[in-house]
Order: structure tokens, then sequence, then C-alpha cells
């Protein structure tokens, strides 16, 4: 398996695509039941198999991710070749951009003194997918982007 299993509350969600997806490996809804009671390793393969081609589907629609804690916010782009990062630390004591009013804060103080934000570009490695699914797992979500957008821009 190459990334996590689906867990049962996502595989409920997807429960269709698993049905069409089971329809693909030719098999039934008779030797699905059997596969889970008579051959339940194989069973749980069919599941990692189905959680693997998810999570590729997903990472590579996956365009911008954002990973924020109470002093810093780290958003990136996923281009095509490589990954763009805007970084930002709160250097103010007792500022949670958590919150609606650390980040009002952090809009109206993002340009001073007590905000520090950087850029880089990564080149991803042989596995694009898996660099993504890196920073998912290390706390970051997937976004439409509209804050490292709002940031892009500023610093333009």
């Amino acid at each position: 398996m190459k990334y996590t299993r689906l867990t049962k509350e996502q595989l409920e969600e997807l429960h269709q695509e698993f049905i069409n997806f089971l329809a693909t490996q030719s098999i039934t809804a008779d030797e699905w039941n059997t596969l889970k009671t008579e051959k339940p390793a194989v069973a749980e393969q069919e599941i990692d198999v189905f959680s693997d081609l998810v999570w590729e589907g997903v990472l590579n629609q996956a365009s911008y991710l954002e990973n924020i804690s109470p002093s810093h916010m780290y958003l990136f782009h996923l281009g095509e070749d490589q990954m763009k990062l805007i970084a930002v630390k709160i250097l103010k004591e007792g500022i949670d951009i958590t919150t609606k009013e650390g980040f009002a804060w952090l809009r109206d103080n993002y340009s001073t003194e007590e905000v520090e934000i950087l850029t880089a570009n990564k080149a991803y490695s042989d596995d694009r997918n898996g660099d993504k699914f890196a920073l998912l797992q290390q706390g970051s979500n997937i976004t439409k982007g509209q804050l490292f957008q709002w940031f892009d821009a500023m610093m333009s």
C-alpha cells in the first residue's frame, strides 16, 4: 500500500465508487461478502488498492495545501514541476492566527516587522504525489488556495 487506508467513514462516503471498483475487478456483491468472511486478507488487499486509487485521484487534483498553527502558516501551491511555499511566522507574543482575532491581527499587520514571510520553491522528487501526501501526513489540508493567492498578490 502506497498511502494509507481510507477510514471506515471515508469508505462509507465512497460506497458507490467502491462498488464500481469491485465491478471492474469482476467481484459481485455475493463474492465480496464471501471474501470478507472466508478470505479477509484478500478483502483487505482490495480495500488497500481502492484506497490508493482514491488517494492518487485526490493528490492529482490537489493544487493548494495549508498547514496553520498558532504562530506559523505554511501555504503551498502545487505546480506541475515544483511546489511553491509561502511561510508566515508571527514574531509577536500572544498572537494566535488560528483564532478569528489573531487572523484579523495578521491581516492588518502582515507587512510589519512582527510578521516574517519567506518564500521557497522545491522540485518534486521522483514521486510527486508521495511528496504531496507527506505534507498531508504532516498536518496540511487541501484547500482552494485563497490564502496562498492573497499572500502571493500582496508580495508582488
